[in-house]
């Protein structure tokens, strides 16, 4: 039996011949990083199935015996695979042929999660596939068939109650970032109305790259808490401050002075003011009220960066959102002037290019200022991504690097 006090969702699992065994013996499931967001979103009760892609088969039905977790058996398959639940069967257990069909069909991938009528739908048609070892004789077949209409049951009592996205989020594999929406997933991260608020999928990035599901992650200028909620759904914990509070939750304090010990934060998401341009609050000793166009906007900005490196953990990694400004004919490096700061403390990671989609000025008329009066409209954000490094910040040896090329198809 399967209690459930929530909407029983389902989810996909993938092993080779090497690793299927494993897998059964320990009744752990586990993947790497790239399905680490699917993992944690797993509740007990919930429904899985273990797909050997070498077989082309599927294994069902598997209840979760417990919440997707990070290294629940940190030795299993070699540490390769730290994120982890523990299963049990849900009764008999089906080994199918045709997995890949079956998985087509319903346009299931290991970030689509089944839930509602469509998990009953697949319930019932991976009951009725062709098995490994021929098809069942009449009589396992009812005591199976009876089996998956209890879980049906269970699955219907919470008809069209939804408490999970139908695709998690992967993570970006490319150096530009393009989110058509602020938020993600069913709930608000952040105030989408606030000026210059985060878009939620950027932190996710950030942390989903850089931290583990338990780290602590500090936000110095955290506007409308979008940090704090991004956190709070990944499974991380989070320490947020601003110079004027916006909710409870939101630490009133000056970025240049953190209140917290040397060496002991895991990441820092910075989105910092770009300059005077827009008018956050009446603090008189906000940085938002200097001017990009000033070298003090960015000898300020370097105190807050001293002070991330100093809470830093050696080896943790920061990101750092800034744009550039361009005001009454004159183009403003930002980008390039605070990535020039944090690399006297930080040494490089990357630089990502974020599309500029909720900018006021999106709109025809501006459009049409820019083309008629030769400028440019602001298209995108850096994200400057550095970590801390106890190594000398010292010129190396250059390196020699064999590239691969490769003929252009005719």
């Amino acid at each position: 039996m399967i209690e459930h006090e929530k909407p029983i969702r389902a989810f996909l699992f993938a092993c080779t011949d090497k690793s299927e065994q494993e897998c059964l013996d320990r009744l752990l499931f586990s993947t790497d990083k790239l399905y680490g967001p699917i993992v944690i979103r797993i509740r007990v009760g919930d429904l899985l199935f273990l797909n050997n892609i070498d077989q082309d088969t599927l294994i069902g039905v598997f209840v979760a015996e417990s919440e997707g977790a990070y290294n629940i058996q940190p030795e299993a398959f070699g540490g390769r695979y730290p994120y982890q639940v523990k299963v049990r069967s849900a009764g008999e257990i089906l080994n199918i042929k045709k997995a890949k069909k079956l998985l087509h069909d319903f346009d299931v991938r290991r970030n689509t999660p089944l839930f509602g009528k469509k998990l009953v739908e697949f319930l019932n048609n991976f009951a009725s596939m062709p098995v490994i070892d021929g098809l069942l004789v009449k009589e396992q077949f009812e005591k199976y068939w009876d089996q998956i209409q209890e879980i049906v049951k269970k699955i219907q009592k919470y008809d069209g109650k939804i408490d999970i996205e139908e695709e998690i989020p992967l993570v970006e594999a490319t150096t530009f970032w393009d989110f058509p929406r602020q938020s993600y997933g069913l709930t608000p991260k952040g105030d989408n109305k606030y000026a210059g608020v985060t878009p939620a999928l950027i932190i996710y990035n950030m942390i989903w790259r850089y931290t583990n599901p338990g780290d602590l992650v500090v936000d110095p200028m955290c506007g409308s808490g979008t940090t704090i909620d991004v956190c709070k759904e990944e499974k991380r914990q989070a320490i947020c401050y601003d110079i004027h509070s916006t909710r409870p939750d939101i630490i009133q304090n000056d970025a240049r002075h953190i209140p917290l010990n040397d060496n002991s934060i895991d990441m820092v998401f910075i989105d910092s003011p770009y300059g005077d341009n827009i008018k956050y609050n009446d603090k008189p000793n906000n940085i938002g009220n200097i001017s990009a166009e000033s070298e003090e906007f960015y000898d300020e900005l370097e105190k807050v960066m001293k002070e991330c490196h100093r809470i830093l953990k050696d080896g943790k990694a920061l990101g750092w959102l800034i744009g550039d400004q361009w005001v009454r004919g004159m183009f403003t490096p930002v980008g390039f002037k605070i990535y020039e700061r944090l690399c006297k403390y930080f040494k490089p990671l990357d630089l990502i290019c974020v599309n500029r989609r909720g900018q006021s000025s999106n709109t025809v008329m501006w459009l049409n200022r820019a083309r008629r009066l030769n400028f440019y409209l602001r298209g995108f954000k850096y994200l400057i991504i550095v970590k801390k490094t106890s190594e000398q910040m010292k010129p190396k040896e250059t390196r020699k690097i064999e590239w691969a090329y490769y003929d252009r198809g005719k």
